[in-house]
């Protein structure tokens, strides 16, 4: 009797050990295992209606980047993409399969991210006719002329006193660009002391002044005293440019700043014009020193006397000019011209220790298309730059708009060397 129930115990326990692995194994009877996918649903909302839009390609891509499938959206404007199971993915929509006239309500959603959470997801896209307000060359060009015309400004500074030394020494100074970068520089040095952009600004052209008849007194005219040729000073020039960037970069670091005010402001609405607040002191303020500059060249005695030593040092010397402190205070004003550029520039950009090594080709542009030695030249070569530059951005890449200042200077000194303001003279 024992044993025959133990025999029955034995064969209870074996049949619900069979059942339960058969269970394990999922049984011929069980339904399989349902599949995940992502539906994508298109529909063209125009008019209020919403119809769907078939013929629209999709791509899934998993975390990762790797393509998971593609998809057509049906008649229905479905299209549906099996996935391996939850997680999240991307789902991608050629733009180019959408019906002519049409586009994405939602642009941002080109490329949208799904997260599977067990079971399928659905996206809808709505789409509608293309209504964008798409902007033309026409309606870019006046803010790029204006734009054109501050970044003429800005040149012309340097400009003008890169040329006014040169017209008085002869020499072509390739650290002038440093100059600039230093005026930028101190600016930021000092609104970081607590002084004010405008005060800083101030206070940077009073010191580059300062530095402008430093560096005539203890480097170049010492070095013109030892007869050194102006060749071999526009080597060490270059030399300067090289030493002083270097400088910059240990100091000043590579990275850009910016001033602590005036870095966002809201345009005004004039019509066409939108310029902002700095735009227009930016431009005021270069166009009043320009005017300044050369009303002082041309109406006062310092100015007729620099004229003077520009045309022939040596007669203006037997004149009785002063010609040594002549072309101590062009050093004075055209280093604090430099300097008001980066202050400006640094005011309508940012700040980094190559901006002036970057402005440097354009004030040479500028100053050569004028014509080298004049003043009114330099200005008007330099505006011609500047809205050249910005107006190429039209059928050029922004990245390649300074580009077209080189291939300017190369067709001048081709076609008219003297530039347009200058003179032609005679060699030998």
């Amino acid at each position: 009797m024992r044993r025959l129930l133990i025999v029955l115990v034995l064969t209870l326990l074996g049949g619900v050990l069979g059942a339960g692995t058969a269970l394990a194994d999922g049984g011929g009877d069980d339904p399989a295992v349902e599949e995940l996918s992502i539906n994508v649903t298109l529909v063209d909302e125009t008019g209020g209606r919403e119809e769907p839009v078939p013929g629209v390609d999709i791509t899934v891509t998993d975390a990762g980047g790797e393509q998971i499938g593609t998809a057509t959206s049906d008649e229905g404007g479905i299209a549906s993409v099996p996935v391996p199971g939850g997680g999240s993915y991307t789902v991608t929509i050629d733009v180019e399969t959408l019906p002519k006239g049409t586009f994405l309500t939602d642009a941002s959603k080109v490329e949208t991210e799904v997260d599977v959470l067990g079971f399928d997801a659905t996206v809808q896209y709505p789409i509608g006719p293309d209504t964008r307000d798409v902007e033309t060359w026409v309606d870019r060009l006046p803010g790029i002329v204006l734009s054109g015309i501050k970044f003429g400004l800005l040149i012309a500074l340097a400009a003008l006193g890169l040329s006014m030394v040169f017209g008085t020494t002869g020499l072509t100074n390739f650290a002038h660009g440093e100059l600039i970068t230093l005026g930028a520089i101190l600016t930021f040095a000092f609104n970081q002391l607590g002084l004010s952009v405008i005060l800083a600004g101030v206070v940077t052209v009073l010191v580059m002044a300062v530095v402008g008849a430093a560096q005539d007194l203890a480097f170049w005219r010492p070095l013109g005293r030892r007869g050194t040729g102006m060749v071999a000073l526009m080597i060490v020039s270059i030399g300067v440019s090289l030493f002083l960037r270097n400088m910059y970069q240990y100091l000043f670091g590579g990275d850009t700043q910016a001033y602590d005010e005036y870095t966002d402001q809201g345009p005004y609405e004039w019509g066409v014009f939108q310029p902002t607040p700095k735009d227009l002191v930016i431009i005021g303020v270069a166009t009043a020193v320009l005017v300044a500059v050369s009303l002082l060249l041309v109406k006062t005695r310092l100015g007729k006397a620099t004229r003077a030593v520009a045309d022939n040092p040596a007669l203006a010397a037997s004149s009785g000019i002063n010609v040594a402190r002549v072309i101590t205070i062009v050093w004075i004003v055209g280093t604090a011209l430099a300097g008001l550029s980066g202050v400006l520039l640094g005011v309508d950009q940012q700040v980094d220790y190559q901006m002036g090594f970057r402005l440097l080709l354009l004030v040479f542009a500028g100053v050569i298309l004028g014509g080298l030695g004049t003043t009114w030249g330099a200005m008007l070569g330099s505006l011609i730059v500047g809205v050249l530059i910005e107006v190429s951005t039209l059928v050029v890449p922004s990245e390649l708009k300074y580009v077209g200042a080189l291939v300017l200077l190369i067709l001048i000194l081709l076609v008219r060397p003297q530039g347009l303001l200058g003179r032609r003279e005679r060699v030998g």
